[in-house]
């Protein structure tokens, strides 16, 4: 082969060598700040939900505050001066009464005493007094016969009985979205029959909550939640997502129910 034939060959080999060097540099270039930018969108991401979270979980913390602070009030202040008013009504002397105003007297006393027991109730309820001394399950249980007490709403209760050590913030998130869920049922979905029925397995709790009424769909409960109105909505979806949980509504023409899916989160 001519001196300059072989030249030539080889100046076309390096010129390959370096384009196909030059192409897979290029391409290295592209993996890696792909990779890059995956990182960094990750990290974003991942700030963004932990940016997210610290705003619901302070939301929450804020709501509770307030909660105890209305709780104090009503027991200390409200419940109080309703004591006091029928302390007051119990020493009139009804022997200088007529027959009418003696029954004016003792309907004021039953509405009175029912305005206590009302103020008691609700303190508890929004105090969580009951959650914090009996545990999750009975206070799911008092909350659920108060609320339905003197109704013709029918209730079913089979929550497990196992022994679960929650951490605080998990008790009061699942009570929380109990009470919210319980007086929607009653308020919105009209509901006669309720049942409510959890279980705890491999660090999973289940609760479930199957009615009859007017139901919600998961599509229906995802709009409503970011409406103005749908308030309460938000408030379970936010506990739920601070629970690291999932919510799935399902609706039927016979029963409808809500399925709560929360990992076990001890002390």
């Amino acid at each position: 082969m001519q001196p300059v034939l072989i030249d030539i060959t080889n100046m076309i080999t390096v010129g390959i060598a370096s384009m196909l060097l030059f192409a897979a540099g290029f391409l290295l270039i592209i993996v890696v700040n792909q990779k890059k930018k995956w990182i960094l969108q990750k990290q974003m991401s991942h700030l963004k939900e932990s940016q997210q979270n610290m705003l619901i979980e302070g939301a929450i913390k804020s709501e509770e505050t307030e909660r105890h602070r209305i709780a104090e009030q009503l027991h200390d202040e409200v419940g109080a001066i309703l004591s006091s008013a029928r302390l007051h009504f119990s020493n009139i002397k009804t022997n200088a009464l007529d027959e009418t105003d003696n029954q004016l007297l003792d309907k004021s006393k039953l509405l009175l005493d029912e305005g206590i027991q009302k103020v008691r109730s609700i303190s508890h309820n929004l105090h969580s007094t009951l959650l914090k001394e009996f545990g999750l399950n009975d206070a799911i249980t008092h909350f659920v016969n108060k609320t339905v007490q003197g109704s013709l709403i029918n209730t079913e209760l089979q929550l497990d009985d196992s022994q679960l050590v929650l951490n605080q913030q998990t008790e009061i998130g699942i009570y929380r979205i109990v009470q919210e869920l319980l007086n929607n049922l009653l308020k919105h979905a009209k509901a006669t029959n309720i049942k409510i029925e959890s279980h705890a397995a491999d660090n999973i709790l289940q609760l479930k909550l199957t009615y009859n009424g007017n139901g919600l769909s998961q599509e229906e409960f995802e709009t409503l939640r970011y409406k103005p109105e749908g308030l309460g909505l938000k408030n379970i979806m936010n506990r739920i997502i601070l629970l690291k949980g999932n919510i799935r509504y399902e609706k039927f023409s016979s029963e409808n129910s809500i399925t709560l899916t929360i990992p076990i989160m001890t002390e």
